[in-house]
């Protein structure tokens, strides 16, 4: 019929206008292409080859820039130090000891002990007591124990705890709580597995609720701004004990007055890397290794009058009567593990005098 025809004449025209956009050359579809669809961003544009070579030795003149200007800070670190001074260039091929840097880290370190200078808050606390403050060190020192914390945790628990009693009273019953909750941070901060809510509410004989700990994470949290990198005494005596080569045992006995200052609350307010020298120095006079000696003075940057007072302080706390309600430090530092320092006999007396005039 003539519409059947007409149809097939239409359908071989539609074949044949396929055939012929296949066959056509690649050049010919490209022009078909509208101008504005070819049109290519400024940034996309290929770039002359020239160009991308200047670019590409800019790149590499700015990185060998960087790397010796880095080498020639690193020398130069070196440089500063004295040679008698210098304890970490013997660990230069190790990275993790980060020997071109330690010195300038402890430095910083000292420089932030500003921010967290603590006084005596008690007088704020009308439900507390320093006793209370010492029995709740005691525990942590269980605490930490008990878990196989890191003493790095406890040192920062106890810090964080001071600074948020300081800014915020807190009743005697919610103590526990605190002390707990600054585990909790500090271990997230610097354990490798942490222990969780709820291990922290069985150690706590189940005394709060999971949002009880919550909250009071996020309070002590805002309370320090979120800025819970404090330094600690720890660091500082480890750094100091390495510039003697003080032994594991002397190094113990330091660390064992070191833990037993952080109940004392007439030591609160002394900085860290402070509190750590004098600890050192005790050990040293009390192992007769002799005093503070000017590679100490160097790098810890006090002399033996700025660690006179503190050293004093020590002594008297130590020389109390032992207090039965706390007996977590003395106990742990009386294992062999720990070279039972804690039974050693104290210095005499005139011979601390003696080396803290010199």
């Amino acid at each position: 019929t003539p519409d059947e025809k007409e149809k097939t004449d239409s359908e071989e025209g539609n074949e044949e206008a396929v055939q012929k956009d296949v066959a056509a050359p690649v050049e010919g579809l490209v022009a078909a292409v509208p101008p504005a669809a070819r049109e290519v961003p400024a940034h996309l544009q290929k770039q002359p080859v020239r160009e991308i070579q200047k670019e590409l030795l800019t790149c590499t003149d700015v990185v060998e820039r960087f790397v010796v200007s880095s080498s020639l800070l690193t020398f130069s670190s070196f440089l500063q130090i004295p040679e008698e001074f210098d304890i970490d260039s013997e660990n230069s091929e190790d990275c993790y000891m980060c020997p071109e840097y330690a010195k300038e880290i402890f430095d910083y370190l000292k420089q932030r002990e500003e921010k967290f200078v603590l006084c005596n808050y008690m007088p704020q606390q009308p439900s507390l007591n320093p006793e209370m403050r010492a029995i709740l060190i005691d525990w942590l020192v269980e605490v930490q124990e008990n878990f196989e914390l890191y003493h790095e945790t406890l040192y920062l628990a106890v810090k964080m705890a001071d600074h948020y009693l300081s800014k915020t009273p807190v009743h005697r019953e919610l103590l526990q709580l605190v002390g707990s909750t600054a585990m909790l941070i500090a271990s997230k901060f610097e354990e490798r597995s942490p222990p969780c809510v709820d291990d922290f509410l069985y150690i706590c004989d189940d005394a709060y609720k999971r949002e009880e700990i919550i909250s009071m994470e996020a309070s002590i949290l805002q309370a320090l701004s979120f800025d819970i990198n404090i330094p600690i005494p720890y660091r500082f005596l480890r750094r100091y004990a390495k510039c003697v080569n003080a032994g594991m045992d002397t190094l113990t006995l330091a660390r064992y007055y070191c833990e037993m200052s952080l109940m004392e609350m007439e030591l609160v307010s002394e900085r860290g890397s402070l509190l750590a020298s004098a600890c050192l120095l005790m050990a040293l006079v009390t192992k007769d290794l002799g005093g503070w000696r000017p590679i100490l003075q160097f790098h810890s940057g006090y002399q033996t009058s700025d660690l006179a007072p503190v050293v004093r302080k020590l002594y008297e706390m130590l020389l109390a009567p032992p207090d039965d309600k706390l007996r977590a430090v003395r106990s742990k530092y009386s294992h062999k593990v720990f070279f039972e320092v804690a039974s050693l006999p104290l210095v005499n007396v005139d011979i601390l005098d003696n080396a803290l005039s010199q």
